[in-house]
């Protein structure tokens, strides 16, 4: 995975860098929203291999979070497949058949919101490849994938910080500890100790 370093995080907080080409005789990208940016500015950077590239090239798209959906931007590039799906879960047998089918020499590119780049990731190492085959780039929204630590449920697309778990209802402080394995970050019950006792929510991620 394609690092950059991050001040004042914790440890277990993702961090991303530029994507860039890299030789191989695959090419898997898997965006959404904004991320749709980031792909156009790889084959920009591919130069005159790009022609090379698109040609051995899969990408796999859904619109993001705030309803970016910049689908066209990607097929006006003339890869050899190009895939627009409604969300990562609608995507993600397409892209396990891929990986399933991968031989030595794919290269993988993921970019855009922090929840798709996540399970993307985590997909990509339960297929039995290494996460530094992966890599990254953030762009557009800020939103994040939470896990409830009390119930295991799962919210996508969190905003505020407190939120309420939408599975169990518990109103949750969004931690920056996060786990590969579930692609989230961990919410903690904020009012255990004083129940009923909760802030105010505030957006933290856009």
């Amino acid at each position: 995975m394609t690092n950059s370093v991050l001040e004042g995080t914790m440890r277990s907080r993702p961090v991303y860098g530029v994507l860039e080409p890299r030789p191989g005789k695959a090419h898997l990208i898997v965006a959404d929203g904004e991320g749709a940016g980031a792909v156009v500015d790889l084959v920009a950077r591919a130069g005159e291999t790009a022609p090379a590239m698109l040609a051995r090239t899969h990408i796999i798209y859904m619109p993001g979070p705030n309803g970016t959906d910049a689908f066209e931007s990607l097929k006006a590039l003339g890869a050899a497949q190009a895939f627009r799906t409604h969300d990562y879960s609608t995507a993600q047998p397409r892209l396990k058949k891929v990986l399933g089918d991968a031989h030595m020499g794919l290269q993988i590119y993921t970019t855009g919101t922090e929840g798709l780049m996540g399970q993307v990731l985590r997909d990509v190492m339960e297929a039995g490849l290494p996460a530094q085959a992966v890599q990254t780039e953030h762009r557009g929204s800020t939103v994040r994938r939470v896990q409830c630590v009390h119930c295991k449920g799962i919210t996508e697309n969190v905003r505020t910080d407190p939120f309420q778990c939408s599975h169990c209802g518990l109103h949750l402080f969004v931690r920056d500890h996060y786990s590969r394995r579930l692609a989230a970050y961990q919410g903690v019950n904020i009012d255990a100790e004083d129940p009923g006792e909760v802030p105010p929510a505030v957006e933290r991620f856009k």
